[in-house]
């Protein structure tokens, strides 16, 4: 009796240790896991774990500025930074997240670094995204300033334009304009000539200049072949005819007295 007992005990305990076995494989069937940004294999959260879990909010110090934002406990400081992007001006590249005195990557999660209500986070802008941003503005400064220089040219270049169609229309009137005159119009185009030379452009600047150099040359070759055409015309002599008279007899005799 105690021996058949015993193997039906044998027996349900091995039945029972195969159902165990079965149970814990099944479960860990279903558990997916996930290896943590510092090398901690844990159970992975599903999509249900992430809707229930609770806001939280955060106080965060950018420079000598605060802000106070709410999101969710177990969102990644990635997401933070995103969520930080209109409160900054700071894309979610150009930022660096501190918590507890140490940089948090974007894969990092809020509450397995401990990050709880009112956690305190600093905010600062990556020290390549200064640099970059400096380039940027001081590329700006030189579109700008080439910008400048070369409308400076192109009002200058009106002004001159002009003094170009009057020389023409003298000479289509068939009169000789000074040569001096066209000379010194030469030269002050060459001159715009050389300070467009000396512009650094780039881009929409580069084009301009471009276009005031062929106006300065479209200029310049007018007025070599109007200086052509002023040779060809002869000067116009205006004389004048004097008209004289002869004494009248009848003018007044005066006399002299001592």
């Amino acid at each position: 009796m105690m021996k058949r007992k015993s193997n039906v005990h044998g027996r349900m305990s091995e039945s029972s240790s195969n159902t165990t076995s079965s149970s814990s494989t099944s479960i860990e069937e279903e558990i997916e896991w996930e290896m943590r940004p510092g090398g901690m294999l844990v159970q992975k959260r599903t999509q249900n774990a992430d809707v229930s879990a609770p806001d939280i909010r955060l106080r965060v110090t950018y420079g000598a500025v605060r802000y106070e934002i709410s999101v969710n406990s177990q969102a990644t400081f990635g997401e933070v930074k995103k969520r930080l992007t209109a409160e900054t001006g700071l894309q979610a590249c150009e930022q660096r997240l501190i918590f507890k005195r140490k940089e948090r990557e974007n894969g990092e999660y809020l509450d397995m670094c401990g990050v709880k209500d009112r956690s305190k986070v600093i905010v600062m802008e990556d020290p390549a995204s200064i640099e970059r941003r400096f380039i940027e503005m001081r590329k700006n400064a030189k579109i700008q300033s080439a910008h400048r220089a070369i409308n400076d040219i192109s009002m200058e270049l009106d002004k001159l334009a002009d003094q170009v169609s009057a020389i023409e229309k003298s000479i289509s009137n068939g009169v000789k304009v000074p040569e001096v005159q066209i000379t010194t119009l030469i030269e002050m185009l060459m001159r715009q000539a050389i300070k467009l030379d000396g512009i650094d452009a780039e881009g929409d600047a580069f084009a301009q200049k471009n276009l005031q150099s062929k106006r300065v040359q479209k200029c310049v070759e007018t007025v070599e072949a109007l200086k052509m055409s002023n040779a060809r015309v002869k000067p116009v002599i205006v004389t004048t005819k004097w008209e004289t008279f002869d004494p009248s007899p009848a003018m007044t005799q005066w006399e002299i007295f001592d």
